[in-house]
């Protein structure tokens, strides 16, 4: 998928088969994301990241359409929806996509209840089922109680889980949030990211998040991307990201994350099927950081296993934490 800016270059995009920056550049356009390739599954949270500038909320708009983009085709359950005309794009919104920005986007005059409601009544809603709706919603948000307070009664972690549960309100298959919680400080972004990642545990959406900071992308993703000057660089794993970076750029990024608290016994175990002798057993899932503490000093052995118990491999507790103090985990 390509987004340019300018008309002339948007122009381009329709009529040339090669698309070439230089080409874009020499007529005028700004390029907002350029041959962008995702595959998303079903359930998954996939974050989308970079700096300022770098594509990542022009992605995320074209794929919710609000921006159309300029060549590609984005896929929803068989449908390309940048083929759509405005009219069903309007009821794939209010049917299967949820949105939370930034700016948590409530009216000002509407209560937090009648705030989450509103796409309920959009859609045609009888005031019953709505207001229903919109209790429980409030209710899984964490906000008992508050539904007849207005936006500016509210404190911002408060408005922006009035903006989660209006975006849940219509039971969206595609929920994209576009930095939601970058303008909070930092011990309620933090709460709001568990909050998130409880809703997900539970409602099993598929999630696209955009965000600046690796930190948040790690914490929450199962996969992420990183773009820079509307290219994604990367795409993966957290751990794959960390072990394996593809250029500077990325390792800037993953330079000042704790390889302790993301990578896992999976990433850096060797197969097996025996338990070495005497070895403590942890299962594959098990972060580094964890399994300092559950292996003894004394017992450098470790017998990795799936969640059945059975052994998958095998993994050396003194040679990972030399490697560890080392900088390299891998």
């Amino acid at each position: 998928m390509w987004k340019v800016f300018g008309e002339a270059a948007e122009a381009e995009c329709h009529r040339s088969n090669a698309l070439e920056r230089d080409r874009i550049n020499e007529l005028g356009g700004i390029i907002g994301a350029e041959d962008v390739s995702l595959e998303i599954a079903r359930g998954e949270l996939f974050v989308i990241m970079g700096l300022s500038g770098s594509g990542k909320s022009t992605v995320l708009r074209c794929i919710a359409q609000l921006q159309r983009p300029s060549r590609g085709a984005v896929m929803l359950d068989g449908q390309d929806l940048a083929r759509m005309p405005e009219a069903a794009l309007m009821e794939i919104r209010r049917h299967k996509m949820g949105m939370v920005f930034q700016n948590f986007g409530l009216v000002p005059h509407f209560t937090a209840l009648q705030n989450i409601a509103f796409p309920l009544k959009v859609r045609g809603e009888p005031r019953s089922q709505r207001d229903a709706k919109a209790l429980e919603m409030l209710e899984l948000v964490g906000l008992e109680g508050r539904g007849d307070a207005y936006p500016a009664e509210l404190s911002g972690g408060q408005q922006q889980r009035v903006g989660i549960a209006r975006s849940l309100a219509v039971d969206p298959e595609v929920w994209l949030l576009d930095e939601p919680f970058s303008a909070l400080d930092p011990l309620i972004r933090r709460q709001l990211q568990d909050e998130l990642l409880a809703l997900q545990a539970r409602l099993q959406k598929t999630i696209i998040f955009v965000t600046h900071d690796f930190s948040e992308a790690v914490r929450l993703a199962d996969r992420i991307a990183i773009m820079r000057d509307g290219r994604i660089i990367q795409q993966g794993r957290a751990a794959d990201l960390l072990l394996n970076p593809a250029d500077d750029y990325v390792r800037r990024f993953v330079s000042d994350v704790s390889r302790l608290q993301v990578l896992r016994l999976s990433d850096v175990m060797t197969p097996a099927k025996r338990a070495p002798s005497g070895a403590v057993k942890l299962v594959a899932s098990t972060t580094l950081e964890e399994m300092l503490v559950a292996a003894p000093a004394v017992q450098s052995a470790i017998a990795v296993t799936d969640p059945e118990g059975r052994v998958i491999g095998r993994a050396d507790r003194d040679a990972l934490a030399a490697k560890i103090r080392n900088g390299n985990a891998a």
